[in-house]
């Protein structure tokens, strides 16, 4: 697969760089630096785009500035890119209603989207943009990228003598690598206390999702990211759990609650 990485920033830097490290070695990465230097609405993107690009089958953007996503299908365009997916861990990055324009647009093009919210909710089958929308995903080069990168997934043992975390493998990492980054400390941690560990470890990485309280949620993204990969640490030992979590009345987990509707 030919994937064209979109940044502006360290943000995206991080995310190509743990792709480069950790991906399948056949697929093959360049990458774009997107300009920032915008008009508040792009009427000629083409002005703004290089006249070539690496072809590609895949792109992914991971701007720190709204401007660029008016750019994308002008880039889909001459990459003659089959998806696109674009990351959406600020809404000042990538605001709601621009995320639905670029879909549609980039859907007349018969070109296939996915803008993730956070960015590590894309799983295989689908990605969410609020708290209880999901949308699906619909196209094998979006599947392929979401087998690897997305929402967190982990393959936790238990040493049943000591109750720690024996392992910790990364079945599905995060896009910028936290997922990773967490399953290599867990090793050791008592079982009780993992699933706070994980929580604790996701925001010393540091997660650079906002942490600026978005209505779609209401909540920060970077608490929702962090739940993600609190979640699926849980799922995993709560069979070993010597207390087991309290949630407040009227209340139910992001685990309990998927548990329910699936």
């Amino acid at each position: 697969m030919r994937i064209l990485t979109i940044i502006t920033g360290d943000y995206g830097r991080r995310h190509v760089d743990n792709i480069r490290a950790h991906g399948p070695k056949e697929w093959s990465i360049d990458t774009w630096e997107a300009p920032t230097l915008l008009p508040l609405i792009v009427d000629y993107p083409e002005e703004f785009v290089p006249e070539s690009l690496q072809p590609a089958d895949l792109l992914l953007s991971f701007a720190e500035h709204k401007g660029v996503a008016e750019l994308l299908p002008e880039v889909a365009k001459i990459t003659g890119a089959q998806a696109v997916i674009a990351s959406v861990d600020s809404e000042s990055w990538l605001p709601r209603g621009l995320a639905r324009q670029l879909r549609g647009w980039l859907e007349d093009m018969g070109v296939a989207s996915a803008t993730p919210k956070p960015l590590c909710s894309l799983d295989t089958g689908e990605y969410s943009v609020t708290r209880r929308e999901k949308l699906p995903v619909n196209h094998p080069f979006i599947v392929e990228f979401a087998r690897y990168f997305g929402k967190p997934e982990l393959d936790i043992q238990v040493d049943e003598t000591t109750n720690t975390v024996s392992k910790a493998q990364v079945k599905r990492d995060a896009v910028c690598g936290c997922a990773r980054y967490t399953a290599e400390k867990l090793v050791g941690v008592s079982v009780d206390e993992a699933v706070e560990k994980a929580g604790l470890l996701h925001h010393h990485y540091p997660c650079l999702a906002s942490m600026v309280k978005d209505t779609d949620f209401n909540d920060t993204l970077m608490h929702v990211s962090g739940n993600l990969l609190k979640d699926d640490v849980l799922r995993q030992v709560r069979d070993h759990l010597t207390v087991q979590p309290i949630v407040p009345a009227g209340l139910v987990s992001e685990t309990k609650e998927s548990e329910q509707t699936g």
